[in-house]
């Protein structure tokens, strides 16, 4: 995941963003409270914001679906807009179900007044206009269409008015007047020509795609500007995912101005509420998500500190330099001297019998039964299958450890993880521990395109590079995370450090064949570990 420096076909429209953005939903409303406004005001305040509703067609729905809906007349919903936009500065305005073509009509009518005036005011800069994200809402997750058909081709008029554009594969496909997507290239393909053909950006989201990824990305009229990876959370309650996704979007820019950074702080956030959403009992069908997860379990509205992808491209300089260290390249390419492979392997089993212990202690500090159950199950499958590998590869008895001494660099880093165990913080000993899943699994990956049946260390690169693998970063990637956005803000500072301070050790760790450890390592070794 790389950063987006605010970057999409239209400029940013917040060049001062508020502390607490005023954002104004037009929309319509599910009693039930999952979707619509009500979804929209919960994402609002979720995400930090005040929000504030026109309301444009009033549902009979619930989790099960829509059995009615009720439009007023679309001059009673002009009045609602210049009602809020004569009174309130707006910094970002939503737009959920137009159930009409009259309704579509007016919300233009309105945006193009608030654009005229705003370059009558000689603001050109776009300094008084709200940034506008349009949802086209045309099918509930229920499946029931909401929209009449007419409202397609009003909707594309409105398109222009827009700065993010947030479709489903289904209401991409009908705004393309193409057949749904049923991969993510075509639909990537699709946001990209609707983007190129009325000036805006547009969300792509996979998560109508079969599978367990569910990827997401900010798509210009050139191609993608940003992707953000996920795996698909396994729970029935998806009511109002889209509805809650675009309201946060509109609110994180809001108060960022940055495009890319809402997105991944939308992402998260929103992970976090459908993997918390079992906890509410609402409805018997597709229940909504917990918008106030994070809140109510004590860790604010998101945080761009607290978002693993943002740690992630803060250790680019060091993922950088171990890609370049002549270690990997030489094991990418089977070259690598097995007497230097030895050398690492010798020390990884050695630093691998304390890390299965350090990840031991997360379990005992872990705050739930799930989180307990994963590091448990992390120190069993180091200490059986990583460090019995490397006894295989070194030609050790079972249990045995090699009869070398630990390097300074082995021990400043094992050094590290048992001070981050010993300060009885489990984010932070999380945090410290999360790159050597994360590093290996990105390595891994970039190793395994190089594997074949004859490389000298295809065991070693398959293992690194396995669904198993895959599958046990994801799942640390999200505890970490879940720990990260319920953290108090100076244990979220210690969480940052311990991760980056890990990172930089395992840069150190994959240079390995050195015949002295580098002065760094010298100097942070101190007392040796316990191994």
């Amino acid at each position: 995941m790389s950063g987006l420096p605010g970057a999409g076909p239209q400029a940013p429209r917040v060049p001062n963003v508020p502390a607490v953005p005023n954002v104004l939903s037009i929309a319509g409303s599910d009693p039930s409270g999952g979707a619509g406004i009500q979804a929209d005001l919960k994402s609002i305040a979720a995400c930090g914001g005040y929000g504030m509703a026109a309301i444009t067609a009033l549902t009979a729905q619930n989790t099960r679906g829509v059995s009615g809906v009720h439009v007023p007349p679309a001059a009673f919903l002009t009045e609602q807009l210049e009602a809020v936009a004569a009174d309130v500065r707006l910094d970002a305005v939503k737009i959920g179900m137009l159930a009409n073509v009259e309704v579509v009509h007016a919300v233009g009518a309105w945006l193009e007044e608030l654009r005229a005036g705003g370059a009558a005011a000689g603001t050109d800069d776009g300094a008084r206009l709200p940034a506008v994200v349009l949802d086209p809402v045309l099918v509930a997750t229920s499946g029931d269409r909401l929209s009449e058909s007419g409202s397609v081709a009003a909707l594309r008029q409105l398109l222009p008015l827009a700065d993010l554009v947030t479709p489903n594969l289904a209401e991409l496909a009908a705004l393309r007047g193409r057949p749904v997507a049923t991969g993510w290239a075509e639909a990537l393909e699709q946001a990209r020509e609707l983007s190129a053909g009325y000036g805006v950006l547009v969300l792509a989201k996979g998560g109508h795609l079969a599978g367990k990824d569910c990827p997401d990305a900010l798509v210009g009229p050139d191609g993608v500007l940003l992707e953000v990876p996920g795996v698909r959370v396994d729970t029935p309650n998806t009511h109002g995912t889209g509805c809650s996704l675009s309201s946060a979007l509109a609110t994180l820019f809001a108060r960022t101005g940055d495009w890319a950074r809402a997105l991944v702080l939308a992402k998260a956030w929103l992970r976090g509420a459908l993997e918390a959403s079992g906890q509410l009992e609402v409805g018997g069908g597709h229940g909504p998500v917990h918008h106030f997860a994070a809140l109510w379990s004590g860790g604010g509205v998101p945080r761009e500190e607290a978002s693993l992808g943002s740690w992630w491209d803060g250790i680019a300089d060091l993922r950088a330099s171990i890609d370049g260290l002549g270690f990997i390249r030489e094991l990418r390419d089977g070259t690598l001297a097995r007497a230097d492979f030895e050398h690492y392997l010798a020390q990884d089993a050695l630093y691998l019998q304390t890390y299965g212990r350090t990840l031991s202690q997360a379990s005992a500090l872990a705050p739930d039964l799930a989180a307990q159950r994963f590091w448990a199950e992390s120190a069993h499958g180091c200490m059986v299958s990583e460090l019995t590998l490397h006894q295989g590869r070194l030609e050790l008895a079972d249990g045995a450890l090699p009869a070398v001494a630990p390097s300074a660099t082995t021990t400043g880093y094992l050094n590290h993880l048992q001070a981050a165990a010993a300060s009885g913080s489990y984010p932070v000993l999380a945090a410290a521990l999360l790159p050597c899943f994360w590093l290996y699994q990105d390595i891994g990956t970039r190793l395994a395109a190089a594997n074949r049946p004859d490389h000298p260390y295809a065991d070693w690169l398959a293992m690194y590079s396995s669904l198993e693998f895959d599958e046990a970063t994801r799942r640390a990637i999200g505890w970490v995370q879940a720990a990260a956005d319920t953290a108090r803000p100076a244990e979220l500072e210690a969480m940052r450090t311990a991760f980056r301070e890990s990172s930089r050790w395992e840069l150190e760790f994959f240079d390995q064949r050195a015949p002295q450890a580098s002065p760094r390592a010298r100097e942070s070794a101190g007392v040796a570990a316990d191994l």
